[in-house]
This record gives C-alpha cells, sequence and structure tokens, in this order.
C-alpha cells in the first residue's frame, strides 16, 4: 500500500498511524537537515503529543540547503510527509506512521523559500540536524571559520545565502524590519554546547554583513543546549524489505532502537512545545547529560568502529559480538573515561555503561561500522581528545585511548586486514591518508596533525603510547594490540 493521508486507514491493523486530524495541523518549526534521525527522534516526540491533542500548532515544515536534498523532499512529498518508523529489538519489531512533518521547503539556490518560510511569524523554531561538522567551527580555535569558502560567500551576499545558517540570517533580517520578531536557533546535533556552537556560527556570520543585525540577533534569539539520543541506522535495501515487508510502499522508511533521549535547555525566546510530556526532560543539567552520552556512547563508538572496520567486523552488534572488541570496549570505558564523567538523574556512569553495552549489542539494529566511523576527524576530537586530556590532567590511564586513535590511524590507510579497501569515509579522507601513510614509519606524524590533537604530541604519556601501539598494529596486526592492552 503507498503510504499517502489517503491510504492510512487502509494500511494493516498492525501499524499504528496518526489518531489526529493532519489537516488541521499548522507550521511551528522549520527543521533543517531531514535525515534519518530527525524523523526517529525530535519529530517523533512531537508526533506523541499530537496523539494527546497537544501542540498542533507546532507542526515541522522540513527544509534542506543541498541540491541533493530535493531527493528526499521529492520522496516525502510524494507520501504527503509521512514516515514509517520501525522500532527493532531482539525481543521483535513494531511499525507506526508518523505524521507531525506537513511540508518541505523547495531546494533553490540562493533559498529564497527557505528564508522566507523561516520569516513567517508562524514560526518559533528553527531546528537543525546538519552533522556535527557542519557548524564551520575551525580546528584549531574551535572558533568561528570566517575563512571557509562557504562563509566567505554567504557574508558577501547576504541575500542569497548559500549555507543554512547564512538562510536563518537572513530569514532573522526579514523579521528584525518587519516587526515579527525573534525566533529559538535549537541544535539537535552531537556538539558539546551545541546550542553555543549554533549561537556562535549565526551571530559571527551576521557580524561580517551586518553588526546590527548581528547585536539584535544575540539580544533577542536564544539557542538552547541540548543533548539527543537514539541509534538510527541508515535506510538501505534491507529496511526498505523491511517496510514492503510490512505491507507499506514507504520510499524513505527509518529503523531504529527501543531508546530514545532528550535533554533540553528550556531557554525558548518564542514559546515551545511541551515536548517533557513525551519524555523529554528540561534540564539546567544538559552539558552533565550531554558529557556523558557525547564521553560514553559517542566516544565508546569510536572505540570499536575504527577497529571493527580494519578487521573487517561489518555492523556495531558485530563487533560486540567480537569477544577482544567487546573487552576493549569494556575496558577503555570503565577504565579511562567513566572516572572522568558526573553521574546524572537516573544514571551513574557505571549503569550507563551497561546500558550502552545493550544497546550497542542489539542485534536487530544494522548499524554500519562504516556509519559509525564516519567523519572521524570531528568525532575523535570532539568525543575521545576530551577523556585523553582529563585523563593525563587526572593521571589516570590513557593507554586504551592511545590505543583508539592509533586504531583510527591504521582504519585511515584506506585498506583493512584482510586486503579490502576502505572507500572514503571522512570530509578530508585523502589527507588523512597521506599522514597515514606517513605514520606508517613515523607514528608522531599523526599525532603532528594539530588542529585535531592540540600539543597531545607534546605529552609524552600519551605521544608515547600511541606510538607503541600504531607500531604495534602494523607489526603484527590490530588483535595482537588488542591482546597486548587487556593482557597490561
Amino acid at each position: 500500500m503507498k503510504l499517502s493521508n489517503a491510504t492510512l486507514s487502509a494500511l494493516p491493523s498492525s501499524i499504528k498511524v496518526p489518531g489526529y486530524d493532519r489537516s488541521r495541523l499548522t507550521p511551528g518549526i522549520v527543521h533543517i537537515g531531514l535525515g534519518n534521525f530527525h524523523r526517529a527522534h525530535q519529530a517523533w516526540y512531537l508526533h506523541r503529543l499530537m496523539e494527546m491533542g497537544l501542540a498542533q500548532d507546532w507542526a515541522i515544515i522540513g527544509a534542506g540547503v543541498r541540491a541533493f536534498d530535493e531527493a528526499q523532499r521529492l520522496k516525502l512529498k510524494a507520501q504527503d510527509y509521512l514516515t514509517t518508523l520501525i522500532e527493532l529489538d531482539p525481543s521483535g519489531k513494531s511499525a507506526e506512521v508518523t505524521g507531525s512533518m506537513i511540508d518541505y521547503v523547495p531546494i533553490v539556490e540562493g533559498n529564497g523559500p527557505l528564508i522566507e518560510q523561516m520569516a513567517d511569524p508562524a514560526i518559533r523554531i528553527v531546528a537543525l540536524t546538519v552533522t556535527e561538522g557542519g557548524y564551520y567551527i575551525d580546528p584549531a580555535t574551535k572558533g568561528f571559520a570566517v575563512d571557509h569558502p562557504d562563509i566567505v560567500h554567504d557574508a558577501a551576499n547576504p541575500e542569497t545565502p548559500r549555507t543554512a545558517f547564512g538562510a536563518i540570517v537572513a530569514a532573522l533580517k526579514l523579521r528584525r524590519d518587519r516587526g515579527v520578531g525573534p525566533f529559538t536557533g535549537l541544535c539537535c546535533d552531537n556538539l558539546q554546547g551545541n546550542g553555543h556552537i549554533l549561537h556562535q556560527t549565526v551571530v559571527s556570520l551576521a557580524r561580517l554583513s551586518d553588526p546590527a543585525l548581528a547585536a539584535w540577533i544575540d539580544e533577542h534569539c536564544t539557542f538552547p543546549n541540548s543533548m539527543v539520543d537514539c541509534i538510527v541506522p541508515a535506510t538501505g535495501p534491507k529496511e526498505l524489505a523491511l517496510v514492503q515487508a510490512l505491507g507499506i510502499d514507504d520510499a524513505a522508511p527509518v529503523t531504529h532502537e527501543n531508546f530514545r533521549q532528550w535533554v533540553i535547555e528550556d531557554n525558548f525566546c518564542a514559546g515551545r512545545p511541551d515536548w517533557d510530556r513525551a519524555g523529554a526532560t528540561f534540564s539546567d543539567q544538559v552539558h552533565d547529560f550531554e558529557v556523558m552520552k557525547i564521553r560514553i556512547l559517542n566516544g565508546g563508538h569510536q572505540v570499536i568502529s575504527d577497529v571493527g572496520e580494519v578487521l573487517g567486523v561489518e555492523t556495531i552488534s558485530g563487533c560486540m559480538e567480537h569477544p577482544k572488541i567487546r573487552a576493549l570496549f569494556r575496558k577503555v570505558e570503565l577504565e579511562e573515561i567513566v572516572p572522568h564523567v558526573k553521574p546524572v538523574p537516573g544514571y551513574t556512569p557505571g549503569d550507563y555503561v551497561k546500558l550502552i553495552d545493550r544497546r550497542f549489542s542489539n542485534t536487530a539494529i544494522v548499524d554500519t561500522t562504516r556509519r559509525v566511523a564516519f567523519d572521524g576527524s570531528s568525532r575523535h576530537p570532539g568525543f575521545i581528545v576530551p577523556s585523553i586530556r582529563d585523563g593525563l590532567k587526572a593521571g589516570t590511564p590513557v593507554e586504551g585511548l592511545a590505543l583508539v586513535s592509533a586504531a583510527w590511524a591504521r582504519y585511515c590507510l584506506g585498506v583493512r586486514e584482510d586486503g579490502s579497501v576502505v572507500e572514503p569515509n571522512d570530509p578530508f579522507w585523502a589527507d588523512l591518508t597521506e599522514v597515514a601513510v606517513a605514520a606508517k614509519v613515523n607514528p608522531r606524524a599523526w599525532l603532528e596533525m594539530r588542529t585535531l590533537y592540540g600539543d597531545l604530541a607534546d605529552q609524552p604519556r600519551f605521544a608515547d603510547a600511541f606510538a607503541k601501539w600504531l607500531s604495534l598494529i602494523h607489526a603484527r596486526g590490530m588483535e595482537a594490540a588488542i591482546d597486548a592492552y587487556l593482557a597490561a
């Protein structure tokens, strides 16, 4: 059955469908970056509120700024912006159709339609999931990447911007000039202090072309920090076959685990939905929640994914079934990451490691090591390096984190131990591969990428361990290095 408003009542009775009248929904949110994660996470929370008869004036309008976003827009438009969510768990699966999204802005060069949509007074929140590396952060200073070609373009052409942030600035200018008022910018990407980062990007870009506008945004707009969590694999042939087997013709289904978490700073300048009634948490402890999640879950993904890729293990659950990789995960987490993580309401760090162990081990979730290993040049500095620095400062072990870093260097050679080729898997793959080749002879060459590692090349306790592990990996293989670490 082709998914659409007209066919909802004809879908199999086992499939939950929206119980609210979608024709009565009105928009309140523009969300830029309509990937699987957003539809399984933020859109789901809003859908839940709508099922309670709430938030009917907060429906989502999707958006993108790149040419490839148009294909996703057309897929979703053809099915009235409905999405089939399939929850996968070893005990079984369930499915529901969500309807909190009601439109998707056409993708046009210069982003005129997006700017006008965000300038609409009905829009009170503009949210984003554009990946960790999408915020134009200078890797050396962690400040705004003012010299990036996209930013140079948007500063010179503020009315026809290339980036999502340029479009946001242009829309806020219209709102100010029309007396509409500000909106909240809500980052939903895995970045520590993600609201602060979004604020930095938007205000810094505005300042390049219109300092007075930048001051207005700084004074009137809000950018709450948030922490998001749900494992959501990419959609491929298996997922498409799975939704077909359920009796639904959905061109863009989403599979996900049976766990979600959303912790949000309650700082919204133009109102918000009551997401807490659907299970989200409003808290002034977002930083502690995000440190726990970023260090233990996202860091844990990096602990196992590069190793798994080098050894030819295709999925995250497969990594957890591999006795040596799982032992590596547990030892690094408990001895080198957990000591630097505070407890939060509901979780001790040790309890959270057990939860992540179970979630990573979910064999029903086909989450590939390749997906998790993508963009290591953003993820290692964001998820692994902070634990290294804490360990060096506190005098706690960093040997395992050095091994994890060495595994990434080995992965970036672009060849697995079985001889198969790793297709480029990072925005800077060619540069990383060049340095990885040099590091076979001189391991410290890898740490000399100071935009990623800062001064860690000058920290003997870490640098010596890294050199030892990378040399051992090249001489005897990944499993031998893991064995040596576990035996220490």
